[in-house]
C-alpha cells in the first residue's frame, strides 16, 4: 500500500476471507466507499493444493480448492457486475480473472483438481463476457504458466524453469503487465479473451 501511495496512487488494505460471501460483499463496499465507483476487478486469489494423483484425493481436501478458486471467482464477479452494470447504476468496467495454463495442460500426476478448477474460471470468463457484453463491461482471462511465486513447491522453479521454452520461469511483473493492459482503455475492444502468459507453452 505504501509503495502505491509513494508512486502517487491511491490504495487501501482490507482484510477479508474471500471464501465467505459476506467478506466479499464487505470488501467491495469498503473499496467503493474509500476509493469511489468500482471500474475494475481482478480475481487473482487461488491455491494449488492438494498435490498428487486423483486416486489419493480426499473429499475434504477438495473443498477449500473449489471454494477459493471457483466459488470466490463467481461471487466476486457477481459483486463487480452489480456495481459496474448500468442495470445497477454503474458505468461499465473491466473484469480480469486469473486462470492458469494448467486448465489446458491438465497437470497430470501433480494437481488435476487444480487444473479442473481453472477450467471453470476459463468458462466463467467466456460466459460472463457474453452475458454482460451490452452493458459496457469487458471480461477477460489471464492464464499464466510457471511463474516464480511463493505458490510453487520448493525447488520447482529451479528444476523446471530451465526446461521451459524461455529457459526460465516467468516473473509476477510479467503477469501484472498483462492484467494492467486488459484493465486499461488500450484494451477497449478486447473482451472474452484468454491471454496466455507462458512463452510458447
Amino acid at each position: 500500500v505504501d509503495l502505491i501511495k509513494n508512486m502517487g496512487g491511491e490504495a487501501i488494505a482490507v482484510q477479508a476471507d474471500i471464501c465467505h460471501e459476506d467478506d466479499i460483499i464487505r470488501l467491495f463496499d469498503i473499496c467503493e466507499t474509500k476509493l469511489g465507483p468500482v471500474e475494475g476487478f481482478v480475481n487473482s486469489a487461488g491455491i494449488v493444493e492438494p498435490y498428487g494423483r486423483i486416486d489419493e484425493l480426499k473429499y475434504e481436501e477438495l473443498l477449500p480448492l473449489i471454494n477459493l478458486n471457483v466459488n470466490a471467482a463467481i461471487i466476486g464477479s457477481r459483486e463487480a457486475v452489480k456495481r459496474m452494470s448500468p442495470n445497477h447504476g454503474g458505468h461499465g468496467g473491466s473484469i480480469v480473472l486469473v486462470s492458469s495454463v494448467s486448465s489446458r495442460l491438465g497437470s497430470p500426476g501433480m494437481c488435476v483438481p487444480y487444473a479442473a478448477s481453472k477450467g471453470a474460471v476459463d468458462a466463467l470468463g467466456w460466459g460472463l463476457a457474453q452475458e454482460v457484453a451490452g452493458e459496457g463491461i469487458r471480461v477477460n482471462v489471464v492464464s499464466p504458466g510457471l511463474i516464480d511465486t511463493e505458490i510453487q513447491p520448493p525447488g520447482r522453479i529451479e528444476k523446471q524453469g530451465p526446461t521451459l521454452p524461455a529457459g526460465r520461469a516467468g516473473q509476477p511483473e510479467e503477469v501484472a503487465a498483462a492484467i494492467l493492459w486488459l484493465l486499461s482503455e488500450e484494451a477497449s475492444y478486447v473482451s472474452g479473451s484468454n491471454l496466455v502468459v507462458s512463452y510458447a507453452r
